[in-house]
């Protein structure tokens, strides 16, 4: 209760009581002395002295805080630590005298010699053997003798057991020694005391990544865990045993997790789920049990997966060509059978959009081909948008599953009635699709088949996602084409663009399209490789004034025979006194060759104000156009 005033006041006669004859205040002295370390840790060097001989007491009470007061002083100081190492043969000896002696009542729990002194020097041991060789090697065998002789009928003989499992993997102990500590958790997963099994799990889950192959013995054990009534043991058995999952088990440990993941409490389902994904991707051991392993969790558990589980898994099926049959075909299945998992609808509709023509043909070795006609496999997608089931994402993967596959069916006049009811439809992001698919079936058919061709393989690295539909303006006068800023996290089922630029030819000069009120816009230009219809243009937005321009959106227009696209900017701030520049890249198709001409619309907010800004473009150098 002291303050840590009273303590610096009052530490020179503790340190006096500690060597007093009375065996009863030595033993408040050592834990007052506690005490008065943890309040003032500097006064720690006032009391080495009085400890040389306290591990020599044959009292009990003694010898216990002596211990206690021992282990403070090495936790909190290095230097004593290292001091302190030399006494490990003393602890040692107390430890085999108390394991040796048999029985003595005057200590005695449950027929075994002081438990509660047992732990403590064990706690010490663990603390001075860590990381030192000299000293685990010395107390290996007396760990060796308490983890072989300690009663397990007991709890207090299990607490022991706990202990030293815990001591013989913090020190640098022999590999049979680990092993034999295993072996001890093991036999704890077997206990009627669910604590016990629940330390038990805990403790493996953290030796799993030294001691894989010892763990990997007790699995069976491990993964009956996973019937346990009991919540906590439930989700450390399946953390463990995710753990435990390698390339020559990955068939058996994945049929015990699927089967859980099936039963189990809502509450696991997202981290098994997760947990599968993640197994599967290291440890498959072919395609084809890849996707039937997640289609199996999507099937079950489809409603509680991460968000990144869709994407990932087009990913895996689009860079899996062989099975792109075998695929579409079952995902048709499942969605003939259940439409409530919406993650698996949404796979289910992108893999139907890009392979309907082969899931119509019967092309699928793996398994018997099913008969199924293009009015069928619209019928499905066409009761997606209508369900009550579908979310607002599903109806866009299906919608433009059903424009993708109008270039793969003969259905196409039923197609452009389906795009045409949705562009008026309440969903904005819905609504904004078919007006723009609308636009392809009406003013550029002949751009259809290129747009809508099958996705490429994706990249592993690729974070967006495919790039979006190319904005197209098809009105009288130009209407201006917001970018959107930040980048969107594009949907894996969208319409991969044709404004492709890679090699630039044909050297453009570049040009100043603005400058007022201290924002100066210029552009510079290249020219498209294979396409040379394609001019691409950088702005590069500087700003002279003293503050930074914030929220900077460029936005722009051009008249109805050319089509143009925004790339995101590199920011939304253009900062002050020119020491940087915001770029962002257009893409102009122009495939007449007509003078190009552009009307642009700046907006920005400087110092608090709002500022907005129209500026027609006519002065385009002949070489951008030509």
């Amino acid at each position: 209760m002291g303050s840590s005033e009273m303590c610096r006041d009052l530490a020179g006669e503790v340190e006096k009581l500690l060597k007093t004859s009375n065996s009863y205040l030595r033993k408040k002295a050592a834990l007052c002395a506690v005490h008065v370390i943890r309040k003032v840790p500097e006064l720690m060097e006032m009391f080495l002295p009085a400890t040389k001989n306290l591990l020599s007491e044959k009292n009990h009470g003694v010898l216990h805080t002596s211990v206690v007061l021992l282990t403070e002083m090495c936790e909190r100081s290095p230097d004593m630590l290292a001091h302190f190492r030399k006494l490990v043969p003393q602890l040692v000896r107390i430890l085999k005298n108390l394991i040796m002696s048999g029985y003595s009542p005057e200590h005695d729990v449950s027929g075994i010699s002081d438990p509660f002194l047992q732990v403590r020097i064990l706690r010490l041991l663990r603390i001075l053997g860590k990381s030192d060789d000299d000293s685990s090697e010395a107390m290996n065998d007396i760990l060796a003798q308490v983890a072989t002789n300690t009663e397990t009928s007991k709890n207090v003989g299990n607490a022991i057991l706990y202990e030293t499992v815990l001591t013989i993997m913090d020190i640098k102990s022999e590999s049979g020694l680990r092993v034999l500590a295993i072996n001890i958790l093991g036999r704890f997963l077997l206990n009627n005391d669910k604590n016990i099994r629940y330390v038990a799990l805990t403790s493996l889950l953290k030796t799993v990544q030294t001691d894989h192959n010892a763990v990997q013995r007790h699995r069976s054990t491990i993964v009956d865990c996973l019937k346990d009534l009991d919540v906590s043991i439930k989700r450390r058995a399946m953390e463990l045993s995710f753990a435990l999952v390698n390339g020559n088990n990955i068939r058996g440990m994945m049929k015990e997790l699927l089967y859980f993941l099936d039963s189990c409490d809502p509450e696991f389902k997202a981290d098994c789920a997760s947990g599968v994904f993640l197994a599967a991707e290291k440890y498959a051991p072919s395609k084809r049990w890849h996707i039937d392993t997640i289609m199996r969790v999507l099937t079950t558990a489809g409603s509680y997966v991460r968000d990144d589980s869709v994407p990932n898994l087009i990913q895996l099926i689009t860079n899996s060509v062989e099975m792109h049959a075998y695929t579409v075909q079952r995902l048709y299945k499942a969605l003939l059978d259940d439409i409530s998992q919406q993650p698996l609808v949404q796979v289910a509709s992108w893999c139907i959009g890009e392979y309907g023509d082969l899931l119509v043909s019967g092309q699928c070795e793996e398994e018997e081909p099913i008969q199924v006609t293009e009015d069928e496999v619209l019928d499905v997608l066409e009761g997606l948008l209508v369900s009550n089931l579908s979310t607002p994402v599903t109806r866009g993967y299906s919608l433009t599953a059903i424009m993708k596959l109008s270039t793969r069916f003969s259905s196409v006049n039923r197609i452009k009635k389906v795009v045409s009811i949705y562009g008026s439809s309440i969903d904005v992001e819905l609504q904004q699709r078919a007006v723009e698919y609308n636009a392809l079936f009406k003013k550029y058919d002949h751009m259809r088949p290129a747009l809508l061709e099958r996705m490429p393989i994706m990249e592993k690295s690729t974070t967006n996602g495919p790039t979006e539909i190319v904005q197209t303006n098809g009105e009288t006068e130009p209407s201006v084409v917001e970018p959107k800023h930040p980048p969107p996290v594009t949907q894996p089922n969208q319409v991969r663009t044709v404004l492709i630029s890679e090699t630039h030819i044909n050297t453009i000069p570049p040009m100043t399209a603005y400058n007022k009120n201290g924002l100066k816009i210029d552009f510079t230009f290249e020219r498209a490789n294979p396409n040379p219809n394609i001019a691409v243009i950088t702005i590069h937005a500087s700003n002279s004034t003293e503050a930074d321009m914030t929220d900077f959106v460029f936005q722009a227009a051009v008249p109805k025979t050319f089509q143009l696209q925004l790339l995101s900017p590199s920011s939304n701030v253009v900062p002050a006194l020119n020491q940087g520049t915001v770029t962002q890249v257009i893409r102009v198709l122009n495939p007449q060759k007509q003078q190009l001409r552009m009307r642009i619309k700046l907006t920005y907010t400087l110092k608090g104000s709002p500022v907005q800004d129209l500026a027609e473009v006519n002065n385009f150098p002949p070489q951008s156009w030509q």
